[in-house]
């Protein structure tokens, strides 16, 4: 995957969890909740230092860190900082667990969760969800989704993806050709060609796939997608080819429709700041920037997030 690592939260220098869970405390103990200690300590320190921080509190306090902040905060505030207490595969579990619970699937979570991530990160998932939920997440998708859908999300989760192999252009050109005659050379189309190319092959080959596809076509993978297959499907392969291209524009242009129309989507909002922070969240501002015109702070902070919620996605979001 295209993913450059710029992060906007590296951890503090001169990290101490002890005296973190000793400030922490008191900003929850006694009358009020100091929110801005909260934010300030929470937003600056690496999800690995706040791990530390979490096990220093349950050793001197007997307490568990996000009971305690989950009683004092409230709302989308909560959201962020119980988000940013997890550790990431875990947190990344629960939403996925989350957008298949009760009536309906959201496809759009699956997709931003499962088709982002490298195979490394997908191992971590499948691990985390069995753990957390004793049930594997490729039987809870499968009962959740259907179709050529299920069978793309299926390959990636039980980490079908070649991650090993280098580029090979020769082999490159032969999966273009297979793409081409699968889609736009036929009437209609195998998805199950697109399926099995976009799931199996590295991120590497993905792209030498993609620039020989444009050679034989004259069009973009994505126009050929877009064109060819619809729905669930459709979103899904253009979130894989627009990863491998562009990580960080993919999710600049998911935050942007998470803030657009009627309410902002909160749960993408933060999913994607928090889990990104640490990332490449400095090149996804970059993006959102040459995209909108607009820096990705004054969307933020011009929403409808508000107090405690909006200073602390702008405090992950670091400088304008």
């Amino acid at each position: 995957m295209a993913t450059v690592h710029e992060p906007t939260v590296v951890g503090v220098a001169h990290f101490n969890a002890a005296e973190d869970a000793a400030a922490l405390r008191g900003a929850m103990k006694g009358f009020g909740t100091d929110e801005n200690a909260i934010i300030e300590i929470l937003t600056s320190r690496s999800n690995a230092q706040r791990q530390a921080i979490s096990q220093a509190f349950t050793h001197e306090y007997g307490r568990d860190i996000i009971e305690d902040l989950k009683s004092e905060l409230g709302g989308h505030f909560e959201d962020v900082i119980v988000a940013l207490m997890l550790p990431p595969a875990e947190y990344l579990c629960k939403e996925l667990h989350h957008c298949m619970e009760g009536m309906g699937t959201d496809e759009k979570v699956l997709v931003e969760i499962l088709c982002t991530r490298t195979k490394k990160e997908i191992a971590e998932i499948v691990e985390a969800y069995e753990r957390l939920y004793n049930r594997p997440l490729a039987e809870h998708m499968c009962s959740e989704t259907s179709g050529d859908f299920r069978r793309l999300l299926t390959l990636i989760v039980t980490g079908a993806r070649d991650e090993e192999a280098g580029v090979d252009q020769a082999r490159a050109a032969e999966a273009a050709q297979q793409l081409y005659d699968a889609g736009e050379a036929k009437w209609g189309t195998d998805e199950e060609i697109f399926n099995k190319i976009l799931a199996h092959e590295s991120f590497g080959q993905l792209r030498a796939i993609f620039e020989e596809y444009k050679n034989i076509s004259g069009r973009t993978i994505e126009q050929a997608i877009k064109a060819e297959i619809a729905g669930e499907l459709s979103e899904a392969l253009s979130a894989i080819v627009e990863c491998v291209e562009n990580a960080a524009a993919w999710f600049a242009k998911r935050l942007r429709s998470s803030m657009q129309g009627g309410g902002t989507e909160d749960k993408a909002l933060i999913r994607i700041i928090v889990n990104r922070s640490e990332i490449d969240l400095a090149a996804v501002k970059r993006e959102y920037e040459s995209l909108y015109d607009k820096t990705l702070q004054s969307d933020v902070a011009q929403g409808e997030t508000s107090g405690d919620y909006r200073k602390a996605l702008i405090a992950l979001l670091g400088p304008a």
